[in-house]
């Protein structure tokens, strides 16, 4: 009777731990949705930021056209 009371006892330990790295997953997933969302934010900022820089360029007037006497 022994052996079957190890194995029920080996069972439950594998299933506590089953239980345990399906809410160590759920976690897991969270983190990378949140992740995520943050990199989708960060790509959305950085694209706004280089079209303004974008723009501040294309007012600069061009090389040789700067409105100097040139001394």
């Amino acid at each position: 009777m022994s052996k079957l009371e190890d194995l029920a006892e080996r069972v439950d330990r594998l299933v506590l731990r089953h239980q345990e790295l399906k809410r160590t997953s759920t976690l897991i997933e969270q983190q990378l949705a949140a992740v995520s969302a943050e990199r989708d934010s960060l790509r959305s900022r950085l694209a706004a930021a280089r079209a303004r820089i974008d723009a501040l360029l294309e007012r600069l007037p061009a090389d040789g056209q700067a409105g100097g006497s040139g001394a």
